[in-house]
């Protein structure tokens, strides 16, 4: 409704404009009254250059001499190629390279940004001789032209083998299906111990698939990955019921249609490798790239452009891996960007999920058991396979505990295009088949719907069991509480305002009806997830962060430019951030799962945190006066009892000490780490040019900060 609102008044304040370029309307109210810059209005920092269409996007970046890729796509779901034939092609005037499975890196990958090790199967080569989907890869023709390239097309010659493809979930799981991936599978660690006679029938075409560690998968099953929780008594359960349903949800694919089509363009820059790429994780796409083209990561630099819409699809690493081949093969600039028609046979898409809910209940309509069956298609490859079955019960069974709950999960390979995010990982499928049973039952009992939320939802400081049954493999979760929980005033107050009480009457053949649903949203993903800042502090006093952050659109750059000058009491003008960029920032997970604020936006903050404290410490020292008696002050003073100084003096008459980076400049490194993985990273420098601190950034899951502060 808010949304709605905004942008009616928008529409109204470009109209009042038109007539009074002046004119005003207040968009959006501002808030915290207690802070100078959060909360009050401020331009988008990259507003300006878009709409003065100053370059900022990929296709800005592209080159004259630039060579343009065009991709020769399977007309078959479900194909081996037999026979393929690219010389009259090549001989084509102005054709420069065609890649195909004969001349492509002989490594598998998978296309998942995900941090490694990766839980998803690596089950494909940048080009392949077994077709697993409509669209999927057959060459590459990379051209002088569009033009060149698309006659190139037509002189390809291949033949295929069709099989019978497996097109749903229910054939994908029947005993006498297709095997979608009939290829031997080589495991890392933790090999099962059907492995070899899963193996022994594998097809013998020189090709194989790599999983990392177990994840529950069973290629010959048509599984890329399983799980299967439980916490408690179902048979128990289930016999204290006084009512037991049972129901089956379907969901339907959905696709993301950024306006922005998926596009890179690559170059060299002496023996390095440039990508500027429209991306939702810079730093997972320089690692998968360098390892397939054979470079060292400090060879490859990533530019995050400008992003036209991702919502999840610039998550996976789609075409920038071919771009990036043809330039390291060619030594040319490329340019390679889908048509809107490969945005739906070569993109990915939301998931096609069947989730059947068994819940047994009490007349009051207290639940004793829940059973939740998650079965969803992967497409023809697995990534992100483990992360789905994971996400469905974990985002969605803690909103309404139980002491009885069973879940089993399978992610099941079939041969629709790829399947991945779309804004709301599974939380959606999840919550629409756990709402829709619990108002099922509450028609079964006569009981309001709400009020069957209200007795059965999770209260503040209730231990969440099922998240101690659920992790990214078999390893269970530490059990989380709820820290806070609002859903009781949520809830009183919704019932309220639509007047759920006073069902609306018939409006002639209208029927008006209303529903209720709640849902959960986690912001990234615990113990595994991590994100980088670092701020300098420049000799006029004015600020650089250096953000790992990919602002994919949704305004993170001016989220991290508002925490820096709300926390260092200057002009937020005075506030420069780099983002997304591989030479210069630090590491960051990327944009997914809303995590851009509480991930990139507090290691920005802590950053910023930090650096006040050394100047605050420098400042005291310019005045004579103790570190308690002065404070950082508008616009961008150290004030005392004595006098102030300005920013732009600390850089320049600040006496060394151990914290000062160089004479010049402060740089503070904030680095935003998960408790298990400081063990493991364990900031690998030596313990005399690092101090840490740590901080509870969230209780549940639980996030720790990391400073490091290191001297030159």
């Amino acid at each position: 409704m808010q949304a709605g609102n905004n942008t009616i008044r928008s529409l109204k304040l470009a109209v009042a404009r038109k007539n009074n370029p002046q004119a005003t309307i207040d968009i959006a109210p501002t808030f915290r009254d207690d802070l100078e810059v959060i909360g009050k209005h401020y331009p988008k920092t990259d507003a300006a250059k878009m709409v003065q269409a100053k370059p900022c996007y990929v296709e800005d970046r592209v080159t004259a001499d630039a060579c343009v890729i065009k991709m020769l796509r399977s007309p078959h779901a479900h194909a081996l190629i037999t026979h393929l034939d690219v010389s009259k092609a090549e001989a084509l005037p102005g054709v420069v390279h065609v890649i195909t499975h004969l001349n492509c890196p002989d490594i598998y990958y998978t296309p998942g940004g995900q941090s490694a090790p990766e839980p998803s199967p690596l089950d494909r080569r940048m080009f392949g001789k077994k077709m697993r989907h409509v669209g999927d890869r057959v060459a590459a023709v990379v051209a002088e032209s569009e033009e060149i390239a698309l006659e190139a097309l037509k002189l390809i010659d291949v033949e295929y083998e069709v099989l019978k493809p497996v097109m749903s979930i229910d054939e994908a799981m029947a005993e006498d299906a297709p095997v979608v991936h009939d290829e031997p599978v080589v495991y890392v660690a933790g090999a099962p111990d059907t492995l070899e006679d899963d193996n022994s029938h594998a097809a013998q075409r020189g090709e194989h698939m790599i999983i990392n560690f177990p994840i529950g998968s069973r290629p010959r099953k048509n599984i890329a990955a399983s799980i299967h929780g439980h916490i408690g008594d179902m048979d128990k359960g289930f016999a204290d019921a006084d009512v037991i349903i049972e129901r089956t949800y379907n969901s339907t694919q959905a696709q993301q249609c950024p306006t922005e089509t998926h596009i890179c363009f690559t170059r060299m820059d002496g023996d390095r490798l440039v990508i500027h790429a429209s991306t939702q994780v810079p730093w997972h796409l320089r690692r998968q790239v360098a390892r397939l083209v054979g470079m060292k990561q400090h060879k490859v630099h990533v530019i995050k452009e400008r992003v036209g819409g991702g919502f999840g699809s610039k998550q996976d690493i789609l075409l920038e891996e071919v771009c990036a081949w043809a330039t390291c093969v060619t030594g040319r600039p490329v340019l390679f960007r889908y048509t809107r028609e490969e945005e739906f046979i070569a993109n990915t898409s939301r998931h096609v999920a069947k989730v059947t809910v068994k819940l047994g209940a009490k007349k009051d309509g207290r639940l004793t058991a829940v059973k939740m069956d998650f079965r969803a298609n992967t497409g023809p490859y697995g990534n992100h396979s483990l992360t789905v079955p994971c996400n469905g019960p974990a985002l969605s069974l803690p909103l309404y505990p139980c002491d009885n709950v069973d879940f089993p999960g399978h992610h099941l390979l079939q041969q629709h295009l790829p399947k991945w995010c779309l804004s709301g990982l599974w939380r959606t499928e999840g919550n629409f088949a756990i709402t829709m049973a619990l108002a099922e039952l509450a028609e079964q009992l006569q009981i309001d719907q709400l009020e069957i939320i209200e007795r059965n939802r999770v209260h503040e400081g209730q231990e969440l069991k099922i998240l101690g049954a659920i992790g990214e493999g078999k390893a269970p979760t530490s059990v989380p509480s709820a820290a806070s929980c609002a859903l009781e005033e949520i809830l009183r107050q919704g019932r309220e305002m639509i007047q759920w009480s006073s069902p609306k009457p018939q409006n002639g053949d209208w029927h008006i009806g209303r529903g209720v649903a709640i849902i959960m949203q986690k912001s990234g993903i615990p113990d595994i997830d991590q994100a980088n800042c670092m701020i300098k502090l420049e000799s006029d006093g004015t600020f650089i962060v250096h953000s790992g952050g990919a602002d994919i659109g949704t305004g993170l750059d001016t989220v991290v430019t508002k925490l820096a000058a709300e926390v260092l009491h200057c002009p937020p003008q005075d506030v420069h951030v780099i983002s997304g960029d591989t030479d210069h920032a630090l590491f960051d997970k990327g944009a997914y799962a809303s995590s851009g604020t509480c991930f990139s936006g507090n290691a920005a903050r802590l950053a910023a945190e930090n650096l006040r404290e050394k100047i605050l410490f420098h400042g005291a020292q310019m005045l004579g006066e103790p570190v308690a008696d002065v404070q950082l002050a508008t616009p961008g003073v150290v004030r005392g009892k004595k006098g102030e100084v300005s920013f732009g003096i600390l850089p320049i008459k600040a006496k060394p000490a151990p914290a000062l980076v160089h004479w010049w400049e402060l740089a503070v490194i904030s680095r935003l780490i998960s408790l298990s993985r400081m063990a493991q990273t364990s900031l690998k420098l030596p313990s005399t040019r690092v101090r840490v601190k740590s901080a509870w950034i969230n209780s549940t899951p639980c996030w720790t900060a990391v400073h490091r502060s290191i001297q030159s």
